[in-house]
């Protein structure tokens, strides 16, 4: 049992997780819209999925949630810090504890299982009953930024950090593992919601790449809603038939169009609207 709780600790934790996670999630926010959204974006509109930019309003939006979201976040993280602290979890802090090759296995394994976890609790989120409620939020960002990653109702976060409890009470998991999972996870939420498609034609239909999700396939989520629910990877979606009826057109489209712009002369609805 737990029985006592140093409060002024339990603060400084929080303080900490929170400064972390902000870090984070500013340290991809920024550079990468002010590559694509500012100092470049004359250059890669060509790129850009949805050839338009969301209002400022939006943006705004987007990051008032996100950090609404980092609080929670940073909640959960201070509560797993006292559980582990007093024994209950199953994080292990010696790398001599375990073998490298289960160090790996972890890694490996804790990004399928969210995987999984997340296309299944996304669903769930889809379901009309509690969609209002909870994931609507989220989609009101129709046209994505990479400001819109942690983008969650309150409710939303919490289904969403919950793959951190299950992982370290199911299995033995290193500091160094959770913090390449949490580098890997945000990386590619960055990737999903940048509104850029930067895959080469042919990804979505490769033998291997197929398997990899891609900026178009969540961008489609946010504009068709009941379609492309996975995360990191195409595996359940292509299982269960559950990735939008165009997603490989609208990937192709998006290259064949990127191809042309490098032509002269090819794209003067491009040049039209950057004028504006």
């Amino acid at each position: 049992m737990i029985h006592e709780i140093n409060w002024q600790e339990l603060g400084m934790k929080f303080v900490s997780s929170f400064s972390v996670t902000s870090l984070r999630y500013l340290s991809f926010s920024i550079p990468i819209f002010l590559l694509f959204y500012v100092w470049k974006k004359r250059e890669l509109f060509k790129y850009k999925i949805q050839q338009k930019f969301p209002e400022n309003k939006h943006i705004i939006r987007e990051i008032a949630y996100s950090f609404s979201t980092i609080t929670i976040f940073s909640a959960v993280g201070t509560l797993i810090f006292i559980l582990h602290k007093h024994g209950y979890t199953k994080i292990y802090n010696n790398f001599s504890d375990h073998s490298v090759a289960y160090f790996i296995f972890s890694v490996v394994a804790f990004i399928l299982i969210h995987d999984t976890y997340f296309y299944w609790t996304h669903r769930l989120m889809h379901w009309r009953k509690i969609y209002r409620y909870v994931h609507r939020v989220h989609h009101q960002s129709t046209d994505p930024t990479p400001w819109a990653a942690f983008a969650f109702h309150p409710l939303e976060a919490l289904i969403e950090i919950g793959i951190l409890p299950v992982m370290v009470f199911l299995m033995p998991v290193h500091h160094l593992a959770i913090l390449i999972w949490v580098l890997y996870q945000s990386g590619m939420n960055m990737l999903g919601h940048l509104g850029f498609e930067l895959f080469p034609s042919g990804f979505v239909s490769g033998t291997i790449t197929k398997w990899s999700n891609t900026s178009t396939h969540h961008n489609m989520h946010h504009r068709f809603v009941n379609c492309n629910y996975g995360l990191y990877f195409n595996f359940w979606d292509r299982i269960l038939g559950t990735n939008h009826d165009r997603y490989e057109q609208e990937f192709e489209k998006i290259a064949a169009r990127v191809k042309d712009s490098r032509q002269p002369d090819t794209a003067p609805e491009l040049r039209e609207y950057l004028a504006n």
